[in-house]
């Protein structure tokens, strides 16, 4: 038989970090290890409960089990336009200028392909997001990493991006409130981010999923004047609502992106099931009580623990970081965070992410996530002590 190989884009990238780190996590557990998991960025708590049963009530109807439109359905774009409105203060249309996603994480890829030829280039944050290198990888465009700097809040340096050739640069990922980093943006930075967008015709794509997680101030790219022209924000429901595995995400920018990313999104899927668009519209009208109780005042309490994890650990961190995951340098004893947390994991049975997995940037750097409850994150901080 003739050998099968695999297509030569499969050489560019390497299985996602979390497959595979699972895996051996998953063989300590079949061991009886018991690993404690403080890698992955999943709430454990569940969606409200008029979400719940906004499912339930819509799943039980015999008419609601068909494809839906491409661009979902009009209830769940007005839900979003609205949750704009309320939150950030944005107006969108919400007809045109909004298109519902199946999670935000297929937005990335997307966007890059309604947006990249061959050889384009991307500006990608150093550290960050894994998934937008590879990403733009798969779809043969030229990865261009910004770094950012601790001494310069985690915010991009314009002095330095500009001095690099932009000439074919179709496209700049941010994201913030970043991660992994926690860092929170600023007006002005957004501000500079548009106008730094169309002075070069560079496309900017905000990833905003972490805006309600300890976070007061929360912001949006699109506040900035005249920001749809250029820019395209991403936002999940994911982490604000509990929602990991409904995989319900949006993206908002001018009616043109819109249906450029419309084009690419409609020869890939089918729609989403209409009992899960209409949980997410009442997931929407959430209470702030609701957002105060399980975005606040849950992961405050889980936050002093975490931050007692890494003080054992020797980490020193930034206070003023946001977000569901906490961000700490590591001590010099170590060479890099895969050695201190491949440490963690086989002396004290616990999974942290090591921050080279960002970016090189990242690589003095250990994460941690907020997604475990306070019981078996003082169980963590034990094992840990017990190690130390």
């Amino acid at each position: 038989m003739k050998s099968i190989i695999p297509a030569d884009r499969l050489k560019t990238i390497s299985e996602y970090y979390f497959s595979t780190k699972l895996k051996e996590v998953a063989e300590m557990n079949a061991r009886g290890l018991n690993v404690i998991s403080l890698g992955i960025g999943s709430p454990d708590l569940p969606p409200s409960k008029e979400t719940v049963e906004a499912l339930c009530r819509s799943a039980a109807e015999a008419n609601v089990h068909g494809y839906q439109p491409y661009v979902g359905i009009p209830e769940l774009r007005k839900a979003f336009a609205d949750w704009y409105k309320k939150w950030f203060s944005v107006d969108l249309n919400a007809s045109t200028e909004i298109q519902p996603l199946i999670g935000s994480k297929e937005g990335v890829l997307h966007i890059s392909m309604a947006f990249l030829n061959t050889g384009d280039g991307v500006l990608v944050p150093n550290p960050g997001y894994p998934t937008y290198s590879s990403v733009s990888t798969l779809v043969q465009a030229k990865v261009i990493p910004y770094d950012l700097d601790e001494n310069n809040d985690w915010q991009p340096d314009f002095d330095a991006i500009e001095k690099l050739d932009l000439s074919n640069v179709k496209l700049m990922w941010v994201n913030y409130p970043n991660m992994p980093t926690g860092a929170s943006a600023t007006p002005e930075l957004f501000a500079r981010l548009v106008e730094f967008g169309k002075k070069h015709g560079i496309v900017i794509v905000n990833d905003n999923p972490y805006s309600f997680i300890l976070n007061e101030n929360r912001l949006s790219i699109l506040q900035v004047e005249g920001a749809k022209d250029i820019c395209i924000e991403l936002n999940s429901m994911s982490k604000s609502h509990n929602m990991p595995g409904w995989r319900m995400g949006m993206l908002a920018s001018n009616a043109q992106f819109v249906e450029w990313v419309l084009k690419v999104k409609s020869n890939i899927d089918s729609g989403q099931f209409k009992p899960m668009q209409l949980a997410a519209v009442a997931a929407m009208n959430n209470s702030e009580e609701w957002h105060r109780e399980m975005n606040v005042k849950v992961y405050k309490n889980r936050r002093v623990i975490a931050e007692n994890i890494l003080k054992t650990l020797g980490c020193t961190l930034d206070e003023k970081q946001v977000g569901m995951f906490l961000w700490g340098k590591i001590p010099d004893n170590y060479k890099d965070s895969g050695e201190l947390a491949d440490k963690v994991l086989h002396e004290s049975r616990v999974f942290i992410t090591p921050g080279f997995i960002f970016g090189d940037k990242g690589t003095r750097f250990v994460r941690l996530s907020l997604c475990a409850n306070e019981k078996m994150l003082g169980e963590a901080l034990e094992r840990i002590r017990l190690m130390c």
